[in-house]
């Protein structure tokens, strides 16, 4: 593996030690089980030489290390029914409205149009 390859492979590791660090705060199970991961998926594809294989590495690593800056977000539970959430700034929300009941004047009865030779509007 050339020098400059070695040094993406390192500086992925890093960041990935970082986004772990990050995304899981506070959290030390967490933050031990993601070392954990991270080291492992690193010791296991250590013998990997082709550079194609270890760009595809790289850029799964990259896409780890997104999901975890970007899509983890950690809730502790402060009592039997609350959770309280660590909302970070760079913390992308799907969908962030909660849920909300149709309004009466939107709900049905849906009735089917009369078609041109249905005598009765029922269809076939």
């Amino acid at each position: 593996m050339g020098m400059e390859l070695r040094g993406k492979v390192l500086s992925c590791f890093k960041q990935l030690h970082r986004a772990r660090g990050v995304a899981f705060r506070g959290d030390e199970v967490a933050l031990a089980a993601a070392r954990m991961k991270i080291n492992n998926e690193f010791s296991k594809n250590k013998s990997v030489t082709d550079i194609k294989a270890i760009e595809e590495l790289l850029t799964f690593g990259r896409q780890v290390e997104e999901v975890l800056r970007k899509h983890v977000l950690q809730a502790v539970k402060t009592d039997e029914t609350t959770f309280k959430a660590q909302v970070r700034e760079d913390l992308t929300m799907i969908d962030t409205a909660p849920y909300q009941e149709m309004p009466e004047n939107m709900i049905g009865p849906f009735r089917r149009r009369k078609k041109c030779g249905d005598p009765d509007g029922k269809g076939k």
